[in-house]
Parts: C-alpha cells; structure tokens; sequence
C-alpha cells in the first residue's frame, strides 16, 4: 500500500518480507535431521528383543547389566575420539594398534627397568598423543587421505609393539604388574571399583545377588565407567556448546570453505588425532590395570568397532555430521548385543552378521537423512 506523507510526497510503500532460511521447521522435521535419531531408535529396539529373548537368563541383573556395561565403557571411550574425528572429517585405522603400544609402554618400563609406575603412564600419553600428532601432521601436510596414513600406522605400530616385547622381555605378554601396581593412585585412577560399601549394602538387603562366598555379585563401579561418562561428556559439551565445536564441524562439512573464513582447520584435524590417541590410551590403562598384565595383540580390531559404533550412532563417513550422543547409543547396541547373544546361547557368529547388517542399514540411513538435510534428491 502506497501512503501519501503530509507534504504531499508519495511514499515507498513498506512491505514484510521473511526470509525463507529464517522459517520454522517442524517439530518431525528437527527430530529426522538429529544424527542420533537412528541409533536412539536401534538401542530401544535392541533393548526390547533381549527384555524378551533374554529377560529370565540374569542378563539384567547387577552383574549381568555390569557385563555390557563394561563392554559398551571400553568402546565408548574409543567411539567418542573416532566420532570426533569423522565429524572432522578424517578416520584413524591406527586406534586399536596404539592400545597394545600403549599397554607395552606403561608395562615393560614399570616391570623391566623399575620406573614409577606414574612415570610410565605419562610417558605411554606422551609417546600416544606424539604419534597422534605425526599422523594428523601428515595428513595434513600432504593430503593423502586419512585412511592411507593410519593404516600404514596401524601396521608399524603393531609390528612395533610386537618387536620391542620380544627384545626387552621375549614374550608378547608381559605379565606381572600388579605387584608394581598396588596401592598406587595411578593405577586406582584406572583399575579402583568406587562405592564398594554401597553396593555391600545392597547385596545385604537383596538388591542385587550374592555370590556363593557372600560377596556382591558386584563389588563396585568401575573407573572404566567414569572414565567413558567422562570423556563422553567432555566430548559432547565441546562439540555442541563450544566455537571449537563449530570449528570441527566446518572442517568436516568443507575444510576449503572453512579455512577461508578462518578457521584452523589444520590445527583442529592434527588435535583431533591427538584425542583418539588419549581414547586409546585410557583404554589401554584400564585394561593393563585390570588385568595386571599387556599383550601386544590387546586393541586387535577395536579401531573398526569404534567407526562402527560413530557411524551407527549417526556420523557421515564424508564427515561434518554426526554426534557424540550417537557414537555413545551406537556403543551401547554394540555392547547389549554382543552379550545378550552369550545370555541366549546362540552361536557368537550371529554377533558378526547383526554387527554387518547393523552398520549397513546405519549408513542407509545417514544417507538418507544426509539428503533430508540437505535438500538433496
């Protein structure tokens, strides 16, 4: 509409115009584009099968729900670093290699030459995170392609592990640590049960079951638990809450774009090799301090299990998408499923084919919601 302004001057007429880019989406429309939808989904499904294929056999009682819980804990911890890293859009075969490396260097020190056993925890960080950042480095230096660069890593690594055993100890399995181990802080920090005292009481008042020796059936919360809530959390408040966050999807979703408006794409890529080398050596850790013992063939295969859990859990393998939330879901199917098959009885083959199909149908359906998001046909 034209209005006329008291001095006679015919006015340009103000129109209301919205931006399309600014419209509201549905409420459906923002729950199909969460990357984390398709592995919330998985869990419950999963979770209601074993209720009825597995319900009466203890898997969800105390020490059979401790079982999974561990198990999905372990890949947890891995599957937030490589969630990470494929949202940045990169991949790190070398993760299950650096577990057994890690394991050895806190082991053959400790045992062999009497360091502290802290010294030889931060040295396995150092060396980890070092060879991390070698890796990042080189990517980023020449472009060769992630996957190139890490699976030559996982091979020297492995082979490494393996040679520097056999020359300090002869052995592919050092065993022994305990000794060196007990009654120091490092080691609780990774192998301590918290809350020994509560879950006494509720074996007491029939909460949880007895063992046949009167002890709980579970004596405590694993550090291995914390440490995967832990860097969980981490992970998930940098991700979404943070300018890091939105630097690690850019890199991902367009690195070229992404440096041209400033961002260190490089730096970010290099630090996120860095992470999935810390995941690694937690792992490691608390599985040395557990066990008492490293073997230099501990971490065989983890790193394809860890992209597995991330891509369930909703990560592109193009990268610039996905959630820590989802890798963590996607743990979690991996976990109840694979013990649920052992509570049922079933042949542990079937693990490996739902673990296929899984990861199959997983991809499909990023795919597809990949064009959802993106208006593509």
């Amino acid at each position: 509409m034209v209005e006329q302004s008291n001095s006679g001057r015919m006015e340009t007429p103000i129109v209301d115009v919205i931006d399309e880019r600014l419209s509201r989406q549905s409420r459906l429309r923002r729950m199909l584009s969460r990357p984390d939808l398709g592995a919330f989904a998985g869990a419950v499904l999963v979770f209601v099968f074993f209720a009825f294929a597995a319900g009466d056999t203890g898997m969800f009682a105390a020490d059979g729900v401790m079982n999974w819980l561990t198990v999905t804990a372990q890949l947890m911890i891995i599957g937030t670093g490589a969630a990470l890293l494929m949202i940045g859009g990169e991949f790190d075969l070398s993760v299950g290699s650096m577990i057994g490396f890690a394991g050895m260097v806190i082991a053959i020190p400790t045992i062999y030459f009497h360091v502290p056993v802290g010294v030889s925890v931060i040295l396995a960080f150092v060396m980890a995170m070092a060879i991390g950042a070698l890796n990042g480095y080189i990517i980023v230096r020449t472009r060769l392609p992630s996957f190139i660069v890490t699976l030559a890593s996982l091979y020297m690594l492995r082979g490494l592990t393996i040679a520097l055993s056999i020359v300090f100890t002869n052995r592919t399995i050092v065993s022994g640590l305990k000794q060196y181990s007990d009654n120091s802080f490092v080691a609780a920090l990774f192998s301590a049960k918290l809350f020994p005292g509560f879950f006494r009481w509720l074996a007491e008042n029939g909460i949880i079951n007895k063992l046949p020796n009167g002890a709980p059936a579970v004596s405590g919360l694993p550090m291995l638990l914390v440490w995967a809530v832990v860097i969980a959390v981490i992970g998930h408040v940098v991700l979404t809450k943070t300018r890091v966050g939105n630097w690690i999807f850019a890199s991902g979703g367009d690195a070229n774009a992404a440096r041209n408006v400033g961002v260190p794409v490089s730096a970010i890529k290099i630090s996120l090799f860095m992470v999935t080398a810390f995941c690694a050596t937690v792992f490691a850790a608390c599985q040395v301090f557990e066990f008492g013992s490293a073997a230099s063939d501990r971490g065989l295969l983890k790193e394809f299990e860890a992209i597995i859990a991330a891509v369930i859990g909703g990560c592109l393998l193009t990268g610039g998408y996905g959630s820590v939330v989802g890798a963590c879901l996607g743990a979690l199917i991996f976990g109840v499923v694979q013990m649920g098959i052992l509570f049922t009885g079933a042949p542990s083959d079937w693990f490996q084919v739902f673990l296929g199909a899984m990861l199959l149908i997983a991809v499909l359906f990023n795919s597809s919601i990949r064009r959802r998001v993106t208006g593509e046909r």
